[in-house]
Parts: structure tokens; C-alpha cells; sequence
């Protein structure tokens, strides 16, 4: 087995350098070692290979950060190489289609593809903490059963090759040192023509259609994140690829919990009699159990106690964050005659014990000096 290049030793970049400079570091490369400056030389082509791979990869920021994490095991099962380039006779033009976006739609390892769908879909914490499998209708097309995706009506006789194009379905044109190619004219980026149209789906192969598929979603997905179900997508009509199906998660956020990465926070208010004498709370867990916290005497506001093992998973890993139990202590209102005397006669026999608020204490010390000019 061939041993896997170093994205970012392909692209001569350090693994800092941000989306600007690894661009600009992949067009000077892609210029200097592409086939068509260097016809018949095989070491140019590998090495443009090499840095188209290495480009698609680190140039998209999900991808990137797969691969800082997992190397190239994060794209092991996905085809041949990450990148999905191919060469196929292609001028410089290429170069650029693929770096800016393709004119024509999707594309799959250089062939025309079905355009990829984007979802939305909404899911409650407890279903991030513990995984789920939603169901989600797409509004898609799919293959025309009448014409078995050809758009002819006539079966035994198959869509001509475009004569314009020779089925390529784009047509090229120089301008000085660059090729610009454009959807084919005669065949609208088809590359074939159809005498006798599909009365079904008029000639396009596909039909629009919903379609319920159920997505698996992880345990530990956070907000934000976005799931590819490749080959789910809108189909591409006979002998082409369907596209891929984008998944984005949502996650709403909890009446009590917070979260940060793995971990999860719970503010917890604490009368200001138990965080002086200390006390027991019970406080939930995300997974729907309970915990005993013990609170010592003099707690302040902003002391934090962990709960290990109790966070959200993490993804692709059998780690788990943890629990932080955040104490506020609270300030009493609307006191009582009583609780008023006791409060005066508590303040007033505080006053004397330095050791009592030590942070008061130190704070009101420093403002003396600060008047006196000693600060």
C-alpha cells in the first residue's frame, strides 16, 4: 500500500496557514505541474494529484478539521482519494472550475451529477446528548419509471450522442493562455438529444417526487454540525450519479443546561444561609437522573463543582465530557421583621471578624491605600 501524502507538505504550507495562503500556494502549484504545461510527464501529473487532493481537503473547513484530528482515516470508505479529481483530457480552464464552483451543477469525480439537496433539521437537547433517527421528507427528483431515466419514449431507441459536444455537454473556448468552458448549447449541458421526448418527464429522466428517508443522528452532535448522506441526493438521470443529501443540525437550546464542546454547565441558585453553613443540593443530569452535590461551608458565587462522565459523548471517540454544577449564591429580598433583626445583628458582629470576608477584607484594604497614595 502507497503511503499517504502530508496535505499540508503537498501544498508546501504550514499547518496554521489559513484559507487565503493555502489557496495561493495551490494555484502557483497547480500551475507549475499541471498535465497540460507538462504533456507526457508522468511525475507532474502525480504530483498535481497529490496537491489537487491535498487542496479539496484543506480548503473546505470541515474537511480540514477531520483530517487535522484523523489524518487520513477520516476519509477512508470515500471513494478514491479525497480530492475526487479527474483528468479526463481537461485544460487549465479545469484548474478553475474546480477551485470556484462548476458552471454546470454537481459533480462526481469529474462527471455531471444530480444536484446535491440541503435539509434542515431541528432536534431537542436530550436528542443530541443521546443520538436519534429522524425522518425527513425531500421534495427530490428521482428516476423516471416510464423511460427508466433515458427521456426517451422510445425505449429500443436510445438518446443520440450531441454532435455539438460529442457528449461531453460543455463546449470549450480558448481565450489567450486560458480555456473557458459553458453548458453546451445544443443539448443544454445534457450531452445527448432526444427525437422523441418522455411524455412523463419530458424528456429530463427524472420526475419530481417526496421522499422519506430516516438519518441517523449521532450521540454528541452539537449545533451547527452538518451530516452528508452521499448518493441521497437528486438523481442525475440514466448513467449519472444522484447527488448527495446535506443534513444541517439544529439544536435547541435547554430550559437548565448549557453547553460547551463535551461539557455541560447547571447554574444553581444557593440561599445565602447554605452556602455560608455548607449544605447537600440534588441536581439533575442530562440523562434524566440525579445527582448529590455537596456544597462546603463558604461557597462563593462562581465556585464550580464536577460531576465526571456526566457531559455529552464525544464523536468518534467512547470519551465523555463532564457535569459543572455553577453555585450562585443568592441575596435574600423581602425580609422578614425577624430575619432583618438577625441580618443587623449578624453584620454587626461580622464587622469585627476580619477572617469572616476575607475578600471584602482585602479589597476595602486596598482602596485605603489606593486614597492614601500607597497604590
Amino acid at each position: 500500500m502507497a503511503t499517504k501524502i502530508d496535505y499540508y507538505a503537498a501544498l508546501e504550507v504550514s499547518r496554521d496557514a489559513n484559507g487565503d495562503e493555502i489557496k495561493r500556494a495551490y494555484r502557483k502549484l497547480a500551475m507549475k505541474y499541471h498535465p497540460d504545461r507538462n504533456p507526457g510527464d508522468a511525475d507532474a501529473e502525480n504530483k498535481f494529484k497529490e496537491i489537487s487532493e491535498a487542496y479539496d481537503v484543506l480548503k473546505d473547513d470541515q474537511k480540514r478539521a477531520a483530517y487535522d484530528r484523523f489524518g487520513h482515516a477520516a476519509f477512508e470508505g470515500g471513494g478514491p482519494g479525497a480530492g475526487g479529481f479527474d483528468f479526463g483530457g481537461g485544460g487549465l480552464g479545469d484548474i478553475f472550475e474546480q477551485m470556484f464552483g462548476d458552471m454546470m451543477g454537481g459533480r462526481r469525480g469529474g462527471r455531471r451529477s444530480g444536484a446535491d439537496i440541503q435539509v434542515q433539521v431541528t432536534i431537542t437537547f436530550a436528542e443530541a446528548f443521546a443520538g436519534v433517527k429522524k425522518e425527513i421528507t425531500i421534495p427530490t427528483r428521482v428516476t423516471c419509471k416510464s423511460c427508466d431515466g433515458t427521456g426517451s419514449a422510445d425505449k429500443d431507441q436510445p438518446p443520440e450522442t450531441c454532435p455539438s459536444c460529442h457528449g461531453a455537454g460543455k463546449v470549450r473556448a480558448q481565450q489567450g493562455f486560458f480555456a473557458i468552458e459553458r453548458p453546451c448549447p445544443t443539448c443544454h449541458g445534457t450531452g445527448r438529444l432526444i427525437r422523441n421526448p418522455c411524455k412523463e418527464c419530458h424528456g429530463a429522466g427524472t420526475v419530481e417526487k417526496n421522499r422519506v428517508i430516516e438519518v441517523a443522528i449521532p450521540a454528541g452532535v452539537e449545533d451547527g454540525t452538518r451530516i452528508r448522506i452521499t448518493g441521497e441526493g437528486e438523481a442525475g438521470g440514466k448513467g449519472v450519479p444522484a447527488g448527495d443529501l446535506y443534513v444541517h443540525v439544529s439544536v435547541e437550546a435547554h430550559a437548565i443546561f448549557q453547553r460547551d464542546g463535551a461539557n455541560i454547565y447547571c447554574r444553581v441558585p444557593v440561599r445565602m444561609g447554605q452556602a455560608a453553613l455548607g449544605t447537600e443540593i440534588e441536581v439533575p443530569v442530562v440523562d434524566g437522573s440525579r445527582a448529590k452535590v455537596k456544597i462546603p461551608a463558604g461557597t462563593q458565587t462562581g465556585e464550580h463543582f464536577r460531576l465526571r462522565g456526566k457531559g455529552f459523548s464525544v464523536l468518534r471517540s467512547s470519551a465523555r465530557g463532564d457535569m459543572y454544577i455553577q453555585v450562585v449564591v443568592e441575596t435574600p429580598r423581602h425580609l422578614s421583621k425577624r430575619q432583618r433583626e438577625l441580618l443587623e445583628e449578624f453584620e454587626t458582629d461580622a464587622a469585627g471578624h476580619a477572617k469572616g470576608s476575607p475578600e471584602s477584607t482585602g479589597f476595602f484594604s486596598k482602596v485605603k491605600d489606593f486614597f492614601e497614595g500607597k497604590l
